[in-house]
């Protein structure tokens, strides 16, 4: 399967007209393909999009083509669909944004454009009708997370390959830190939810009122929990604590109750 990570955004830059100027930029995970054009503000449209992905794919167009910016996200999504190419929403596209950086000389002398910046609204709270019964931290070891979730019927389960413990490196008795949340009758509705919204990262934010934010889809944010009682508190710090000693890997399961027979999602999460 041959997937493209790709970015079509507007530059700090200025043709000799005065017009602003936009970059594509499309590489492969490997980078071992990479591909650049610069597009004037006035062609920068779906048209312009599709001649240069045929361009650039010669007569083997690319299956998937993935997408971190949302503003580049409606443009590639149009010429994907004309071409007949999937385009998939994920801040996980780390070898395109690792050639972002490499270029940040080239967009601003004094670096103070940052092609990664994104603007992000501020948390929203669940719906209501989704809102579990109760939540609590917890830990799995790092060599039990695999073989406890792939033998069970879970109806949702993400494993991504990258994120599995052992392909970090990661020892089997190092605890994973995450959050279980118990649905009760919403459980399976919450657990849909959560996957629709496409889960990134559950994080602890501090302030008058601590809480829970959930990172999702490509800027989304979410107030899983709030909570003023010191003792959670403490449990919350322990949880990133724990987070810098897994190298960012955490995760989220969802089930109806505490009995441990039924799970309804499971995700492994990494801060992006």
């Amino acid at each position: 399967m041959r997937i493209w990570q790709a970015d079509f955004y507007r530059r700090p830059w200025q043709d000799t007209a005065g017009q602003g100027l936009w970059e594509l930029l499309i590489c492969d995970a490997t980078r071992t393909f990479e591909y650049q054009a610069i597009c004037p503000q006035s062609q920068a449209n779906s048209n312009w999009l599709i001649s240069q992905i045929e361009l650039a794919a010669g007569e083997n167009l690319p299956d998937s083509i993935q997408v971190f910016r949302p503003q580049s996200l409606s443009l590639i999504g149009l010429a994907g669909t004309q071409l007949g190419i999937s385009v998939e929403p994920t801040r996980r596209t780390f070898a395109l944004k690792q050639w972002l950086e490499e270029r940040i000389p080239q967009y601003s002398p004094n670096n103070a454009y940052n092609p990664l910046a994104l603007d992000k609204p501020p948390p929203t709270p669940l719906p209501e009708n989704l809102w579990g019964e109760q939540w609590r931290f917890a830990t799995l070891p790092a060599g039990d997370i695999e073989s406890a979730f792939t033998q069970r019927p879970i109806p949702i389960l993400k494993l991504p390959e990258f994120l599995l413990p052992i392909n970090l490196g990661l020892a089997s008795t190092i605890p994973v830190p995450g959050v279980v949340i118990y649905g009760g009758r919403q459980s399976i509705r919450l657990a849909r939810w959560l996957q629709e919204s496409r889960p990134v990262a559950l994080n602890y934010s501090a302030g008058d009122l601590s809480g829970l934010i959930l990172d999702a889809g490509l800027v989304e944010r979410w107030i899983v929990a709030t909570f003023a009682d010191q003792e959670v508190v403490a449990a919350a710090k322990a949880y990133e604590e724990r987070k810098q000693l897994t190298q960012g890997l955490h995760f989220l399961l969802v089930q109806p109750d505490d009995s441990g027979v039924t799970y309804s999602g499971f995700w492994l999460l990494h801060q992006d």
